[in-house]
């Protein structure tokens, strides 16, 4: 199933591509067209302070491209040839979600090595590196499971490409992405402060740039954890309940 994954990926090279694009896109507009504006009061370089949530991100776009995959494999039928052959059921869904894990950790490095070319300076060492590449792998496995349900009850490449932009956009935009939340009017600062972004992108940061984590590497594994057995009790349970039908 992973190498399947891989061979799909490289037949569908355009959606693969187009999720690596869209966060460096972000990463230049916001650096060089809005960081004059966003940045100030903020205290050091602002691509410093942006790229950590670029990174996550891109996470988000990886999230989308296994969404839109699944539910194409679900509407070519080859799902439903799948669940009679002799293979472990959960190999079909693990399979995706192994491939968008190695796909999205490729696509984060080729970011990181972008942002780091437009002036992004990480003062981490190697075991804080280590860490961060950990945080971002956890959160990937988080959101890949959450794709699949999308991928599920989606039924239409765009129906679950529609549920994925909250990963993609909803939830980054209303976090500690591009400004604090301090500067938030304050119902939209509490949730900015303790929804799922927020927590990963503050631990990145605090991880890759020294500045205080605080209780957000305990909430980020929370929330990572959290989604994580949601995602997969749930995309298991639709999975077996589209098999009886």
């Amino acid at each position: 199933m992973l190498r399947r994954d891989f061979r799909h990926s490289l037949r569908n090279l355009s959606m693969t591509i187009s999720g690596l694009f869209v966060p460096i896109v972000m990463l230049v507009l916001f650096v060089y067209f809005f960081g004059g504006a966003m940045g100030a009061g903020l205290g050091g370089t602002y691509i410093d302070y942006v790229a950590p949530a670029i990174i996550i991100m891109t996470v988000g776009s990886g999230c989308a491209t296994t969404a839109v995959n699944l539910v194409m494999d679900m509407n070519e039928g080859i799902i439903d040839r799948f669940r009679t052959m002799a293979i472990s059921r959960a190999s079909v869904l693990t399979g995706q979600v192994l491939g968008s894990l190695i796909r999205t950790m490729i696509s984060v490095c080729l970011v990181i090595g972008v942002a780091l070319l437009l002036g992004f300076r990480p003062t981490a060492g190697p075991a804080a590196w280590i860490a961060a590449l950990g945080v971002i792998a956890l959160f990937t496995l988080a959101l890949t499971w959450m794709a699949v349900v999308f991928g599920l009850v989606g039924k239409t490449p765009a129906g679950a490409n529609s549920l994925s932009l909250i990963f993609q956009f909803l939830l980054p935009f209303t976090s500690s992405a591009f400004v604090r939340p301090g500067s938030m009017p304050d119902g939209v600062r509490w949730f900015a402060s303790y929804q799922p972004f927020t927590a990963v992108i503050d631990t990145l940061r605090g991880l890759l740039m020294g500045t205080p984590i605080g209780h957000s590497g305990v909430l980020a594994v929370a929330w990572c954890a959290g989604l994580t057995l949601v995602g997969y009790l749930w995309a298991r349970a639709v999975y077996n309940r589209d098999a009886v039908r």
